[in-house]
């Protein structure tokens, strides 16, 4: 297999980094249209917001919405590879909830346990830290043409931050 090195990356990597970044944005973006819309057999908001509600969170509608919005938005542009940093914070924010409202559960996910939340979870911190690759619209943008890990780091915090809030203020 013949490759080229662009950047520090080479096509066989930036094809593989796009594979996941669409791959974890579509299955955000489709759970976020369960959640908003009611599409896809999702519950809509009023569903959304009963099972806040019965998972312990005050403003349960406010939570439907936030939550719908942060897997369409965030998975939408990570699946496009826009603002990738921010786009993995929104996903990793929802995926700390998801995780805490699982978390007496176990690890498996065939007990109701944590196992895919944690791997969506990571995936989206991994995209962050190593950056969209060459085949994102991140390259039209002049601050992030080239990735900083700075940025990625940022992100990862970011989501895990703004996740524990929302379970300090809401939960």
């Amino acid at each position: 297999m013949v490759t080229t090195e662009v950047r520090g990356t080479t096509t066989t990597q930036d094809s593989g980094l796009l594979l996941l970044r669409v791959a974890i944005g579509l299955i955000m973006a489709v759970h976020g249209a369960q959640q908003l819309l009611g599409w896809f057999g999702g519950g809509g908001i009023d569903g959304t917001a009963a099972f806040f509600a019965s998972s312990g969170y005050s403003a349960a509608t406010l939570m439907a919405v936030l939550s719908g919005l942060s897997h369409v938005l965030g998975g939408l542009a990570l699946a496009v590879g826009l603002f990738t940093p921010l786009a993995a914070a929104a996903i990793i924010g929802t995926m700390v909830n998801a995780i805490a409202v699982m978390w007496g559960s176990g690890f498996f996910a065939s007990g109701g346990g944590i196992e895919y939340e944690l791997f969506l979870t990571v995936v989206a911190a991994g995209l962050s830290l190593t950056g969209p690759g060459r085949y994102a619209l991140d390259r039209n943008v002049p601050a992030l043409r080239e990735h900083r890990v700075g940025f990625g780091v940022a992100g990862v915090v970011l989501g895990v931050v703004a996740g524990v809030l929302v379970l300090a203020l809401f939960r």
